[in-house]
């Protein structure tokens, strides 16, 4: 140690950690299955608010679009203020504000064509009981205001040290991040996003390894994976489905971190600075434990004003509510439309048939329909393949889906909406390689299990 420290640290180190641990990362048994503390929380509330949780949400789409609006006509300062925050950004997220704001309209009062006043898509955005934006707001709500207690207390520090040899020569990204990956793993992968976000914006992750943490570890909860495996009538495969889908993400997230577009980001911080060097790395004197004490405990001395540590919480909620749900629900409700009411996702899924044919996939014809849909929302490929007659087929569209991660009605639309270094074009890319690498291996599996 080269510094001693107060009980009080050592109590804001272990208590409030142990806290952040149990709250996003500890699974609990409920009748819905396996689900980590947040997400009751955010289920509790949400069903506690389904009366006026949509109006809500389209209050603070409103006030996003004319606040986004009116910040193009005021010349930005040098110090950046909450409402900067909050409304400042370029014209593209200004147009996306507003679309969410249309079509929010659309939904609610029920005008226009039926692709836009359908429950399969805005309403499945939108709609107060079990609506993902306005299920959103909830889960914003509590991940918001606690995301301190695994990131300003010294956890991230600790586990940093010791698990830098793992996960750096494996997936090139800091030993940290192995408790984002973790969030997402067992609780939701857009936990992880928020997570991985907020740590960018700390100076924590350059571009590069915040890209990638936040495409490739960022899986759905197993809660969901039942939702999938229940959709394809296969509940008594979970265990082969879902060490299936850990076995696949994890040589994904060997691959994806050394091929374009992920390698090519560049290895700055946030502010566009270089990365101090070896601020894991354990200096001569001590060893990985010790190390990571010291910086836990450091961290956690720099965070000793709860007050203010609780003032961001509530920043970060904002941001999150104004920022980040408008996007979901603008670039959702799209890729919902195109999905349901166009053949553009059939049209790209085309292409996969011989693939899969020579892949020895029962229904390859209707299996590769399957394989692009995913990109507008996960739940998708399931639905279109659960009357497909061939478990090994339906097993096979079931696991890829998972596998494939990006999905634009949540994780995909929630990564547009914080400033992790991604855009459209990215997603789409490392969707496609992602489907075209797992189709393959899970194939492979398949075939073993069937």
């Amino acid at each position: 140690m080269t510094k001693k420290f107060t009980s009080y640290t050592w109590f804001l180190f272990i208590f409030l950690s142990l806290i952040g641990i149990f709250l996003f990362i500890t699974p609990v048994n409920t009748e819905e299955g396996l689900k980590v503390p947040i997400a009751i929380l955010a289920n509790t509330l949400s069903a506690n608010v389904t009366g006026f949780i949509h109006w809500f949400a389209y209050i603070v789409f409103i006030i996003a679009a004319v606040g986004a609006v009116i910040m193009q006509f005021i010349p930005e300062k040098k110090e950046r203020t909450l409402i900067d925050s909050l409304f400042r950004v370029n014209w593209f997220w200004t147009v996306m504000r507003i679309l969410a704001v249309i079509f929010a309209t659309m939904y609610l009062f029920q005008i226009g064509p039926e692709m836009f006043t359908s429950d399969n898509t805005a309403g499945l955005l939108i709609t107060p009981d079990g609506g993902l934006v306005t299920m959103m707001f909830s889960l914003f709500f509590f991940a918001g205001l606690f995301l301190p207690l695994l990131t300003d207390f010294g956890l991230l520090e600790f586990f940093g040290s010791m698990m830098v040899k793992i996960m750096r020569p494996l997936f090139k990204i800091p030993g940290r991040s192995a408790i984002d990956c973790l969030a997402s793993f067992v609780g939701d992968g857009t936990i992880g996003v928020l997570l991985t976000s907020k740590q960018y914006e700390e100076g924590n992750y350059t571009a590069r390894e915040a890209a990638a943490i936040a495409t490739t570890f960022s899986v759905v909860s197993i809660t969901f994976c039942f939702v999938v495996l229940d959709t394809v009538n296969l509940n008594n495969y979970f265990l082969q489905f879902y060490g299936s889908v850990i076995v696949v993400s994890l040589i994904l997230a060997f691959i994806m971190p050394r091929i374009y577009p992920l390698r090519g980001k560049p290895d700055t911080n946030f502010d566009g600075s270089t990365p101090k060097e070896g601020n894991e790395e354990v200096p001569e004197g001590l060893n990985a434990f010790s190390f990571g004490l010291n910086n836990a405990l450091t961290k956690a001395d720099e965070n000793k004003n709860l007050g203010k540590v609780l003032g961001f919480g509530f920043k970060n909620v904002l941001e999150m509510w104004f920022a980040i749900t408008p996007i979901i629900m603008a670039f959702g409700t799209i890729a919902l439309i195109l999905a349901e009411y166009t053949s553009f996702f059939k049209i790209l899924g085309m292409p996969f048939e011989p693939i899969l044919a020579a892949l020895q996939i029962p229904f390859a014809d209707e299996a590769a329909q399957t394989m692009i849909v995913g990109f507008a929302d996960m739940l998708l490929p399931s639905i279109l393949g659960a009357g497909i007659e061939s478990e090994m087929t339906r097993f096979f569209i079931a696991t890829v889906s998972v596998t494939q991660l990006i999905y634009m009605s949540e994780v995909g639309g929630l990564i547009l909406g914080t400033k992790l270094p991604l855009n459209i074009w990215n997603l789409f890319t490392i969707f496609l390689i992602r489907t075209l690498i797992s189709i393959p291996i899970v194939a492979g599996i398949a075939h073993l299990l069937f």
